[in-house]
């Protein structure tokens, strides 16, 4: 099984949590993520990510956790970053995007992990 990395952005701005539609699956709720490119440190990928999906800048503060999943015959291994709101900027994509509470951002998420992800991330801050 082929193991692919990527990085993801959980973006706080005072108490509210960015979360994103999936591109694959537009009725999932999710943190942005993605690939990693070349010459890119994970919390970078996790930036670029954040910018290019939600139109948001963001500043990597510190790891949060790793997901792990698997699609096909793929192994995901996504590492998570704490990023703290910078601005906003010109997004690539088009995708819906909602700053919520906690709370209201653990109904929402569509899988497990990114809960389990938002609790740490809830310790933290």
């Amino acid at each position: 099984m082929a193991r692919v990395i990527q990085a993801g952005a959980i973006t706080m701005r005072g108490k509210k949590v960015l979360i994103v539609r999936a591109k694959k699956n537009p009725l999932d709720w999710i943190f942005p993520k993605g690939h990693v490119e070349r010459g890119e440190s994970l919390a970078e990928t996790a930036c670029r990510e954040l910018a290019e999906e939600a139109g948001v800048a963001g500043e990597a503060v510190q790891e949060v956790g790793v997901s792990t999943f698997q699609r096909g015959r793929l192994l995901i291994e996504v590492t998570y970053f704490l990023v703290r709101f910078v601005g906003r900027v010109e997004p690539a994509e088009q995708r819906e995007i909602r700053w919520c509470s906690l709370d209201e951002a653990r109904t929402l998420l569509s899988f497990a992990d990114a809960q389990r992800l938002l609790d740490q991330v809830e310790e933290l801050c």
